[in-house]
């Protein structure tokens, strides 16, 4: 099927491509997205899915595949293109997605491209000397708190109780939230907000209850504050101070500790 500025080919049983020329977009953006949303919806007539390959340097382009009716799946990476390995962020339309105009269809469509900040939880457990509990893990030289990434759909509460459960075979209720640190990117990773709660003072004794989560922990003890910024990164130690000074007060909120 084909228009004066569209191609749309069956690439698998069911499976429709859509692209459009560069002239199609120098109209517009409300021209393009009316040719494209025209086109996906005939397509979608004969197919059950209709999606669209565009490059992640060309903004434009991307708003047309979304504002069409095409939600944001991901990025395909080392698609051959005229020879060559390039990216390409992946749009789609299934047969049974409800429409963009409306409010399930568009809040869905808002979903797909929205920025989605990556979350973790941990748990700040003390001794009554004050010491905290902190885990040698298996996967990075430094030692943390326990804790871990909240999955999706989860609440951070729940998470790291689930994951203290995990890690160290402890059940105990978190208490509450004494700080949010924004973790900027490093190391590979992108930027993530850390919620610290209060894990309460436990009797030292607590360690002889651990069940060590052998893929993940490697030792698990209580740690003086000298011993917290030996063991720990920086900013690690930095969020855990960060979060002792906050014992019985408001929430706060720091950036890498600080």
């Amino acid at each position: 099927m084909t228009s004066p500025a569209t191609t749309v080919t069956t690439v698998a049983e069911g499976v429709a491509r859509i692209a459009w020329a560069a002239d199609l977009q120098d109209e517009g953006l409300t021209a393009a997205v009316e040719v494209v949303r025209r086109e996906v919806e005939a397509a979608l007539a004969g197919h059950v899915r209709v999606e669209a390959l565009v490059s992640p340097d060309d903004e434009l382009a991307q708003r047309v595949a979304t504002w069409s009716g095409l939600r944001r799946e991901g990025v395909m990476r080392g698609v051959t293109v005229a020879g060559e390995a390039v990216d390409r962020i992946v749009y789609a339309r299934l047969a049974s997605d409800a429409p963009a105009h409306e409010g399930d269809g568009f809040r869905a469509l808002l979903n797909s491209f929205l920025p989605r900040k990556r979350a973790i939880s941990q748990m700040l457990i003390r001794d009554p000397d004050q010491r905290v509990l902190l885990c040698q893990l298996t996967y990075k030289s430094d030692w943390d708190l326990p804790g871990g990434v909240v999955e999706v759909g989860e609440s951070p509460q729940l998470a790291v109780e689930r994951e203290v459960e995990e890690e160290l075979g402890l059940s105990l209720s978190p208490g509450d939230l004494l700080l949010t640190d924004w973790l900027p990117p490093w190391g590979g990773w992108d930027d993530a907000l850390c919620l610290v709660f209060d894990g309460g003072i436990q009797p030292p004794e607590i360690t002889d209850r651990i069940v060590k989560q052998t893929r993940e922990i490697k030792a698990a003890e209580f740690c003086t504050p000298e011993e917290i910024r030996k063991r720990c990164a920086d900013f690690t130690a930095r969020r855990i101070e960060a979060a002792l000074s906050n014992l019985g007060g408001s929430p706060a909120y720091t950036e890498s500790g600080l």
